[in-house]
């Protein structure tokens, strides 16, 4: 018995193994090694394949799971606030890619009508490539990350327009204002149910599911909900991706994204390397080899007009030049959903041949040399930033104030979200000097309004660290939510002071290794240093003794947290005996009374109110050895230690 199907997969597992493996060794991204393999099995090499189709069907599968994870990494509220981005920034992105590309080939003698065409096909960048990547490198939330996936979603809304356009600009039959209102119709309906679903539906079937224990039955919940919602929007006229996208959406909104998030992962990576190998399939290496120049020409026109159109309209958003140059870097490429409607353009006689052939050879190439550029865009953005910054040294929104440049032994914060907000506060309360670096030039200018000791720049640039005289810090907090600036500015930093005490926060653990090798004091991972935190205070409160809390501390730290990833039980902490009393610290708060302006001797604590002075601290100073002869004065904060009952009593009298 003969299984093509079988045979077609066993080769390109095979080969993907072998490319792959020799790849790594190079330290080359694996998704090269999956365009390499298909472009060595595929029709044009060796042809390998006996089912091109049906691989594409298996490849079409990865891609519905990527968007379904990427859905569940975000939220609706999430995704509300990138409706700016989304809207804007895309129509603008994929508007004036088409009028630039059009105008191109209309000059180069083609109808304006396959103008239009290209204009479509070039406007839509890689939706599979680009997530991918910049999942994979931890990017996805970091701004430019944000900006990409919200072009990538008008993209893949817009694609859908495109095809009902294509037939009537090449004369065929069609009422083109019938069909949009039906599309609106039908969009409408799909983010209702998307909605009520991720709102009353999903979360209580997810319980029930979850209540079961039964591992299988969560898996094949998962898979059901996310093919479900991309067939509603595929029957609706909507892509198959975006309605997968849509049912990780429904899943995030829930207490179960995470888990669904682990069971999908093994699934999206098998089918998701079905999808790179069926696109390196595509590349005729003959036409290629003899048109060589004319398509490399071609690429390099694509890369700088596509993306310098990309870089107006994340600039048209108002985000910092970095964002903008990280972000054009990463969606210069033709994407696959171009190749879907290329098809389209073929039957309605808007795409020859040959013209289709330069088309999927540029599209083929700029998709291989996506990894790379990605890959180098932060080296690529500093050395462009470079020169500006020396140039122009401070903006109008960083006007001297206060001598910044005297400031010695100060704190400097380094990014001014949440994290950073909460640290200023708490150094204006604790009085510690510090200064704030921010990219966002809105958030400088309503907080130097304000009055924070906030600039504007970019803190990968050394040049903006002197400028806030981080050699003379004490403590350096970077507090930023992009991986690889991140890593930029921990090794800036490290370079210009090496005693400087440095304090980074990630989103994952896996980051911390590299961090501290870069020259990281301290990495703080937000998966799990609220657990940390909430264990030292339960402990502390249940008086475990300090020297065994500090070891079990660091002895989770020192092992990247993996304590909290296991369920096994921790057998290196053995508590002593809890005491069966208290201690608190009680604030003198009365002008007069029975203690206060007493000394110890003549109020008889003991005696009187069945509790012991530890210690009391007064106007900043610790008085650790409590004689009888020892005033208790107002202000002053004492240290007891007794039953809870006596305690309250002793409160009562202080206050």
């Amino acid at each position: 018995m003969h299984f093509p199907l079988l045979q077609d997969i066993v080769v390109l597992l095979g080969f993907s193994v072998v490319v792959v493996l020799l790849l790594q060794r190079l330290r080359i991204p694996s998704i090269l090694g999956f365009l390499i393999t298909g472009i060595i099995i595929g029709p044009f090499s060796f042809g390998l394949i006996e089912n091109p189709e049906q691989v594409e069907i298996l490849s079409e599968i990865g891609v519905i799971l990527l968007m379904f994870v990427i859905g569940m990494e975000l939220s609706i509220k999430q995704l509300a606030s990138m409706k700016r981005t989304v809207f804007y920034g895309g129509f603008l992105q994929v508007g004036i890619s088409i009028i630039v590309t059009g105008l191109i080939f209309y000059f180069l003698g083609f109808a304006w009508n396959e103008s239009v065409f290209i204009g479509f096909l070039f406007s839509l960048s890689s939706t599979a490539i680009v997530l991918k990547i910049l999942q994979d490198r931890n990017e996805i939330t970091a701004p430019h990350g944000r900006t990409a996936l919200g072009i990538l979603i008008f993209q893949d809304l817009i694609v859908v327009p495109m095809m009902l356009v294509t037939p009537i600009m090449a004369g065929g039959s069609g009422n083109l204002l019938n069909e949009i209102f039906f599309l609106l119709l039908k969009s409408a309906l799909v983010i209702a149910f998307t909605y009520l679903s991720a709102k009353y539906i999903v979360p209580r079937v997810m319980y029930l599911i979850a209540k079961t224990r039964s591992k299988e039955l969560f898996l094949l919940a998962t898979i059901a909900l996310c093919f479900t919602v991309a067939f509603i929007t595929a029957s609706a006229g909507l892509s198959l991706a975006f309605g997968a996208f849509l049912a990780g959406l429904i899943i995030s909104e829930s207490d179960y994204s995470h888990q669904a998030t682990s069971t999908i992962l093994p699934f999206r990576e098998l089918f998701i390397s079905f999808f790179f190998i069926s696109i390196g399939m595509l590349l005729d290496l003959e036409f290629f080899l003899k048109n060589a120049g004319v398509v490399l020409l071609m690429v390099l026109i694509v890369l700088i007009v596509k993306g310098g159109v990309v870089a107006f309209a994340v600039a048209a958003l108002k985000y910092p030049l970095r964002t903008i140059l990280l972000t054009s870097m990463a969606l210069f490429q033709v994407g696959e959903f171009a190749f879907i409607l290329s098809r389209i353009g073929i039957e309605s006689g808007l795409l020859s041949p040959e013209m289709n052939q330069y088309f999927l050879s540029v599209s083929v190439f700029t998709m291989f040399l996506t990894p790379f550029i990605i890959m180098f865009s932060g080296k690529i953005s500093n050395y462009l930033l470079r020169p500006l910054h020396m140039r122009t040294g401070s903006s109008t929104l960083n006007s001297k104030s206060e001598n910044e440049n005297e400031l010695e032994n100060h704190l400097l914060i380094i990014g001014y979200g949440i994290n950073g907000t909460n640290l200023a506060r708490a150094a204006k309360y604790a009085e510690i000097p510090y200064m704030i670096l921010e990219l966002n030039a809105q958030i400088v200018r309503h907080e130097k309004a304000k009055g924070e000791p906030i600039i504007y720049g970019d803190a990968v640039q050394e040049h903006m660290l002197d400028s806030v005289n981080v050699k003379k810090a004490r403590v350096v907090v970077v507090a930023i939510s992009d991986p690889q600036a991140t890593k930029a500015i921990v090794s800036n930093i490290r370079h210009l002071s090496p005693s400087v005490y440095i304090v980074v926060r990630t989103r994952y653990v896996k980051e911390i290794q590299t961090l501290l090798a870069l020259g990281a004091d301290e990495v703080i991972p937000e998966e799990f240093e609220t657990s940390i935190e909430i264990f030292s205070r339960v402990l502390t409160n249940y008086l475990v003794p300090i020297d065994e809390l500090e070891n079990l501390v660091d002895s989770v730290r020192a092992d990247n947290y993996q304590v909290f990833q296991s369920r096994k039980t921790l057998h290196t902490f053995n508590s002593s005996a809890i005491p069966d009393f208290k201690i608190s610290c009680v604030r003198v708060l009365a002008d007069s009374g029975p203690v206060v302006g007493k000394t110890i001797e003549e109020v008889d604590v003991r005696r009187n109110y069945g509790v012991n002075i530890l210690a009391v601290s007064r106007k900043g100073k610790m008085i650790k050895n409590v004689f009888p002869n020892v005033k208790l004065l107002q202000n002053d904060r004492v240290f007891i230690s007794g039953d809870q009952e006596h305690i309250d009593a002793f409160f009562k009298a202080v206050n």
